[in-house]
């Protein structure tokens, strides 16, 4: 919780530094009621006492009163302000970490534990600062001012107030003990929930082609349950605090007055008075002490949950990255050029190599393709240019120089990525295609015209009622799976990089409109080198070089004719999708 509170402005500070001002006044207010009541009392019971004298005690408590409202709306707003700028800096820390961790980080936390730490994680504090720091600080204030008033009253009544505060805080200790270790499960059944809830709104056309809303809602109803029950355990013992707090109060308002009772019969006339008035100034500090506790136990519920989320965020915020950024800043002699050098990568947590020692290149303007089966690495080795993820051993390098010693965003603005999964962003066609930073001038209306043209979009971005301005749900949920492929290419193509990746991108699209696209985006780009993974024969067949793999390793790599005479795993491809004699006449 601490580590947070480095994230405090000098401003922050100063607001708290006024907060505790204002507190401190709200405090000393509270704490001179009792005094102006002890002098009516002492008025009343005085013969021949002014009622004017009586009246003006009675404003001066008045007063007081308003003046502890003022305080204590002022430092509200202060701390209410404080709060919501500190959960505001705190998000935008994790926003941005998040952003710049690479995959394998990520991967570390699910997608909706990310979720839970960003939102309800970061409103535990909130909610901690503007309520419990009044508390913390009000409390002991008001305990500590209240005690050395009411010490020289009586210590009967002191003995009693002792054995008040030492059953109340034994109570906090033990509901704390059995409260505190089922916080951080009811966080981590929050990311349960909020998962299956993703889940089920992510996968909602599966599960309604599948008649399975009945096992979906069974589901969420099991964790939901067991975030309801465990939730139900804690606020049953915090409940059982609250009646034990109130019987406390009230049975140490009762002793203060059988006590007095008693004192004031066995005391001398002169004495009777003063010590009346002691009893109802010792009454009233005595509540204002329990009331401190009271204020401690609420901190006490809020403090535990607050400490288990600052720790959730702070596993994020804490989190290394992975992949080091380089410093070189994109301008090489080479233009359009990757190499592999005996490249061999195994994930972080894995003991087996998933691709073993690859070695190509491709030139400037060649299209070079990647195929093999299902699981052999294909995404995983194209995955290593825009350093997706970086390789165990070997180099990769792009423009002759190695893609590590680049700034990040100095090689993806040498890059077009388009990934396997068409990713589509809430807002229009047109913000999706000039989309992000490409290091150059902005995307003109001409350039992004000619993107549709290209990606092959066009024809049907022209029959929408609003054309390049029309409505993309969010996912784009609003297109189907070609639409939304040839968008994610056209927002690549309008990025005129040197490289192209094309990461199993042309799957979705018919085979008239794929050869199309590749036979225009190779006029386009002529001078561009393009990285292309595929499953389809034909959509490769016509590249400049063609790379087998086979079990994370290369099998064959050369020309589509060539591989038909020297690789058996690419003829074994070819054959499953065309016939022998249409491979020869290829």
């Amino acid at each position: 919780m601490l580590k947070l509170l480095k994230d405090f402005s000098k401003k922050d500070w100063l607001t708290i530094l006024v907060g505790i001002v204002f507190i401190v006044a709200q405090v000393w207010l509270d704490l001179k009621l009792p005094d102006y009541m002890s002098e009516i009392t002492v008025l009343v019971q005085t013969e021949g006492s002014a009622m004017s004298d009586i009246v003006m005690q009675g404003v001066y408590m008045l007063l007081c009163a308003f003046g502890s409202l003022v305080f204590a709306v002022i430092t509200g707003y202060l701390m209410a302000s404080l709060s919501s700028n500190f959960s505001m800096t705190i998000r935008e820390k994790l926003f941005k970490k998040v952003e710049n961790l690479a995959i394998q980080d990520i991967k570390k936390f699910s997608t909706s534990s990310l979720i839970t730490r960003t939102t309800n994680d970061v409103t535990q504090i909130q909610m901690l600062i503007a309520m419990g720091l009044q508390l913390l600080i009000k409390a002991p204030i008001t305990a500590v001012w209240a005690v050395t008033k009411i010490l020289n009253k009586g210590w009967q009544w002191s003995a009693v107030t002792g054995v008040a505060v030492v059953i109340l805080l034994s109570t906090i200790a033990i509901i704390m003990a059995l409260v505190l270790p089922k916080f951080k499960i009811v966080q981590k059944l929050i990311d349960r929930v909020n998962g299956v809830t993703r889940e089920n709104l992510t996968g909602i056309r599966v599960v309604r082609a599948f008649n399975a809303e009945k096992y979906q809602e069974d589901k969420f109803e099991g964790v939901n349950q067991n975030l309801t029950n465990l939730q139900l355990s804690n606020q049953y013992k915090f409940a059982f605090m609250q009646p034990v707090m109130y019987l406390v109060m009230y049975s140490l308002t009762l002793l203060i007055y059988f006590i007095g009772a008693y004192l004031i019969r066995d005391a001398m006339m002169v004495e009777k008075l003063t010590l009346f008035s002691n009893m109802v100034v010792f009454s009233s500090y005595a509540m204002q002490v329990i009331m401190s506790f009271l204020m401690l136990a609420v901190i006490f519920m809020l403090l535990p949950r607050a400490d288990v989320s600052a720790k959730r965020i702070n596993e994020v915020l804490d989190t290394d990255f992975a992949i080091d950024e380089g410093e070189f800043d994109g301008k090489t002699k080479e233009v359009g050029t990757i190499e592999f050098k005996n490249v061999s990568f195994k994930y972080p947590d894995a003991e087996e190599y998933l691709l073993e020692n690859i070695s190509f290149k491709a030139n400037k303007g060649e299209t070079v393709a990647i195929i093999g089966s299902t699981g052999s690495g294909k995404s995983t080795l194209i995955n290593l240019i825009p350093r997706f993820y970086d390789v165990t051993d070997g180099e990769v390098l792009v423009d002759g120089v190695n893609v590590k010693d680049y700034t990040l965003e100095a090689l993806n603005n040498k890059l077009g990525y388009v990934s396997q999964k068409a990713v589509l962003f809430q807002g229009t066609i047109r913000s999706n295609i000039i989309y992000g930073d490409n290091g150059k001038e902005e995307v003109s209306e001409e350039k992004m015209e000619e993107a549709l043209k290209v990606s092959q979009a066009k024809e049907f971005v022209d029959k929408l009622d609003d054309g390049v301005d029309s409505h993309v749900a969010q996912s784009g949920a609003n297109y189907s799976g070609g639409q939304k492929q040839r968008i994610s290419i056209a927002r690549a193509i309008a990025r005129d990089p040197e490289i192209y990746i094309f990461d199993d991108s042309f799957s979705a699209l018919d085979y008239k409109t794929d050869a199309r696209l590749r036979h225009e985006l190779k006029k386009y780009a002529k001078d561009a080198t393009m990285v292309i993974v595929a499953q389809r024969i034909g959509t490769i067949m016509n590249a400049d070089k063609i790379i087998v793999l086979d079990d994370g390793k290369c099998v064959g790599m050369g020309t589509h004719k060539e591989l038909l005479k020297n690789c058996d795993v690419y003829k074994q491809i070819a054959l499953s999708q065309v016939s022998e004699e249409e491979l020869s006449n290829a």
